[in-house]
């Protein structure tokens, strides 16, 4: 029982460090740098953190039987069926502060499916074939940390591409102070020319 305490906590610091740095991520930039298109399929951050809240709700909510208390805030089953892309941009109508605000209140709702539950509470994932859907907490945790790390690491490409802001999160950016990142860029550009 200690043990599944102390991965317990483990798991729940990691998807809390994880949401941190996220959130830190957008800091500082406007509106439109958050939902103007980045790729030519049209990744934006503030759809991205709009999509990550969806699929938390999900995965830490639905997947255990734990109703949204707003269930307007959700995208529906017929809103994907109309546009299969509706969770993953801000509409006309969406603030910057209410998708950030319903995500603040997504994180600590599954905080609570993961304090509340044992790690190996079962539950289903709606949206998985049934041979697979069943799951227990602890799986679901590591399926949603390896997901939502994923999106982390699109927001960072993208966000240093905007500004230049870079690395591993606030508390810990991981990368050399005060490295000469233009001449690092043009030593790489001249060792890939010369692989020509």
């Amino acid at each position: 029982m200690a043990d599944d305490d102390a991965l317990k906590d483990h798991l729940r610091a990691a998807l809390k460090r994880t949401q941190e740095n996220i959130l830190w991520k957008l800091e500082g930039l406007s509106d439109r740098d958050l939902r103007l298109p980045r790729t030519p399929t049209g990744f934006n951050l503030l759809g991205a953190v709009k999509h990550i809240a969806q699929t938390e709700y999900t995965y830490l909510g639905e997947t255990f039987s734990r109703p949204w208390p707003n269930p307007d805030e959700l995208i529906t089953s017929a809103q994907i069926t109309a546009d299969p892309q509706a969770d993953w941009y801000a509409t006309a109508d969406e603030s910057t502060e209410g998708i950030l605000g319903f995500y603040a209140r997504v994180r600590t709702f599954g905080d609570e499916t993961i304090r509340e539950l044992p790690l190996d509470a079962v539950g289903t994932v709606p949206h998985w074939p049934m041979v697979t859907a069943s799951v227990t907490l602890g799986q679901i945790v590591v399926h949603l940390l390896i997901d939502i790390t994923r999106h982390l690491g699109q927001i960072d490409i993208v966000r240093e591409g905007i500004d230049g802001k870079a690395g591993l999160g606030e508390a810990n950016p991981n990368l050399p102070e005060d490295h000469d990142w233009a001449a690092y860029t043009a030593k790489l550009t001249a060792l890939a020319d010369g692989t020509r």
